[in-house]
């Protein structure tokens, strides 16, 4: 028998300091005017001194459970994904669920990128295939300031801090409020050099006494990460399309990863999607990376931006490379 896992609650947390174009002004050479234009960000909600990916992941979670109507015992997997954990061991995961007041269910850290949410729910698929009675946490959360240089005018207006989580279960409607129809992932190792965060790793690691250095903080090559964001969402999004027997006359609305308004409207041109059917919230949280397609999607509920019974395509790539697309039937 095969079981259909739908999304049966959302929510998202964004921290209450928020830091504008005009802050960045005096903290950077750039202006509102060149970050406006370039990327279609206007602010970004940054983590107070000492809030976590786990604390954050948490509070995203709570939103989550009350949406669907559950209590967190009653969860049986958590996976987070972030490429920004609080330590390296213990996880995130792991902390995030002593946060939610419960333990001895499966816990687990898992680094996508910013495709950490579609791979996410590619996760939750599966395990509700294996074992049907499973409630599945989806929960994606990245402090990138963390790991942000702030004197790199290139990419220390990019990011924001923020979490996403999701509740999966086997549910029929109208418990479940979306199924998850398809989903299609890749990656390419061999472009990983083009967007990395290398201080601290294994392949570069500190000792005692070391100074850190430029590898601490994220690195993007812009230009080419640009190229292959655009190639890689725009020709996921139309082989899911088309495995689903879909044309974009059927999808009601396109959520791309929130990278930069440039990347979105790119890969929907590509893809031949009018303004009207792309849900944006870059202007207002960033790139977040793997949290930005679940508060989009929970901002998109809430803007009335999908019908009942709508088809809502995501699509989002990120370092390493990752990249992949799923589908969502309301």
């Amino acid at each position: 028998m095969t079981h259909t896992a739908r999304i049966r609650g959302m929510g998202y947390y964004a921290p209450e300091k928020v830091l504008t174009n005009a802050d960045l002004e005096k903290l950077v050479e750039t202006s509102d005017e060149w970050i406006t234009t370039r990327t279609g960000i206007k602010e970004r909600h940054i983590a107070a001194p000492g809030e976590t990916v786990s604390d954050m992941a948490a509070q995203a979670a709570k939103a989550a459970l009350a949406d669907a109507g559950l209590e967190a015992d009653e969860l049986t997997h958590i996976f987070l994904y972030t490429v920004t954990p609080d330590f390296y061991t213990p996880s995130a995961a792991c902390l995030m669920q002593e946060k939610l007041g419960i333990r001895g269910k499966v816990a687990q850290d898992v680094n996508a990128a910013c495709c950490g949410y579609i791979y996410g729910l590619e996760m939750a698929r599966a395990v509700i295939a294996l074992r049907p009675e499973s409630k599945v946490l989806v929960a994606a959360a990245e402090v990138l300031t963390s790991r942000t240089n702030w004197a790199d005018r290139r990419t220390c207006v990019l990011f924001g801090d923020a979490a996403a989580a999701c509740v999966v279960t086997a549910d029929e409607p109208p418990l479940g409020k979306a199924a998850v129809v398809d989903a299609l992932l890749s990656s390419d190792g061999s472009l990983g050099h083009l967007l990395t965060i290398k201080g601290g790793g294994s392949g570069h690691p500190y000792k005692l006494g070391d100074v850190i250095d430029e590898d601490f903080f994220l690195q993007m090559n812009g230009p080419e990460v640009f190229k292959h964001a655009v190639r890689s969402m725009a020709g996921v999004g139309r082989d899911l399309m088309a495995a689903n027997g879909l044309t974009r006359d059927d999808i009601d609305l396109f959520i791309p990863h929130q990278a930069n308004l440039r990347i979105m409207e790119a890969v929907a041109k590509k893809l031949e999607f009018g303004p009207e059917k792309i849900m944006s919230t870059v202007a207002r949280f960033g790139n977040t990376s793997a949290s930005t397609i679940g508060i989009a999607l929970v901002e998109a509920r809430k803007a009335g931006r999908i019908p009942v019974g709508g088809k809502v395509l995501l699509g989002a790539f990120g370092g390493g490379f990752t990249w992949g697309a799923a589908l969502l039937q309301f």
